[in-house]
């Protein structure tokens, strides 16, 4: 299926010179070819482009109807006829730099709702779009092409670079950002951390949370993720990291660039991880631990101790994959051999 034109409507016709220069890639075909938009491959039509990433649609591929697909070298021999071959070593990538062509990520264009309050000292790029309802605190800072949707709350002295989005509902504050800042909607960011000490009486006194969050250029916060602000130090997400729905970083906790963090994923304060780190949906994390530069971690593990650089995690309390995967066997002989002595009492 292709965008849907209600939602997402595209700059259509382009010319193949004009994509395969943002693909970064290459075709044989007459440069001045104009193309509608994307689809998938097996609803695309003959001014559409499509990709193929894995062996396992190749049987699509040589139904296809689409005009152009982008793949690999070794695979344009399954093209049927008429159909284009956009080459590239990564098709996804070089896709989705087309599609971007066609559905370019919106930029603000200087309206602002007069619904919108305001703060007389906030600085606002004259091209930064506000929506109805939204929030600006004092001396806020919201740089060029930034888009603050409805309901949208930047709090007081908090940063925007340029070309930063605030969706419906999404709350900053305490924050410094970089360029291409993203928080979708009902996004947390910048409130305070779960830090208290308790008292003789057996009450609580909450430790203080001075610190920012610093996310840096192209960071992007999924749905009803929470980032606390630090407590003496600064909470910090790194270059291009993404952090899916519904995430927790607790306070101090320090990212590198590059990291992914999937849904439900809980870390907790003063956590680092290096660069290029993966975290897999619903896994936990202990305070105070260090993951290692390009470490993976499976779903729904608990990490308990420090994670060398490289190391493929998985289970609770997280282990090597192979050692885990080892202690899975095991437990499924012995089990299997539990079983077979029962039966044999049994009989």
């Amino acid at each position: 299926m292709a965008a849907h034109p209600r939602f997402f409507p595209g700059q259509g016709p382009q010319p193949l010179a004009a994509l395969l220069a943002a693909a970064e890639a290459q075709a044989e075909g007459d440069a001045e070819r104009r193309f509608s938009g994307v689809a998938a491959l097996a609803e695309a039509g003959p001014d559409e482009i499509a990709y193929l990433e894995t062996a396992k649609h190749r049987e699509a591929l040589s139904a296809t109807r689409a005009g152009a697909v982008v793949l690999r070298e070794g695979e344009a021999a399954l093209l049927p006829p008429g159909c284009l071959g956009i080459i590239s070593a990564m098709p996804a990538l070089a896709f989705a730099r087309i599609a971007a062509v066609f559905h370019p990520s919106p930029r603000g264009m200087g309206q602002r709702h007069a619904a919108a309050a305001i703060d007389p000292s906030a600085q606002i790029d004259p091209s930064a779009d506000i929506g109805p309802f939204a929030v600006i605190g004092a001396a806020a800072e919201i740089g060029a092409g930034c888009i603050i949707h409805a309901h949208a709350v930047v709090g007081p002295g908090v940063v925007l670079g340029e070309n930063c989005t605030i969706h419906p509902h999404a709350s900053i504050s305490n924050a410094i950002c970089g360029r291409g800042v993203v928080l979708h909607a009902g996004a947390r960011v910048g409130n305070e951390g779960f830090g208290f000490t308790p008292t003789p009486q057996g009450r609580f006194v909450t430790m203080p949370q001075l610190g920012a969050v610093l996310l840096g250029d192209e960071v992007e916060v999924g749905a009803n993720a929470c980032i606390d602000r630090g407590a003496l130090e600064d909470t910090v997400v790194g270059r291009a990291t993404r952090i899916d729905n519904l995430a927790q970083l607790g306070h101090n906790v320090r990212l590198g660039q590059g990291c992914v963090v999937v849904a439900q994923v809980g870390i907790s304060g003063s956590a680092v991880l290096g660069d290029w780190v993966q975290v897999a949906g619903q896994v936990g994390i202990a305070g105070h631990l260090h993951i290692g530069d390009r470490a993976r971690i499976g779903a729904q593990s608990g990490v308990i101790r420090d994670v060398e650089p490289g190391a493929d995690m998985l289970g609770s309390p997280a282990l090597p994959v192979r050692v885990k995967m080892r202690e899975i066997a095991t437990v499924q002989r012995l089990a299997a051999a539990g079983l077979k002595t029962m039966s044999k009492k049994d009989n």
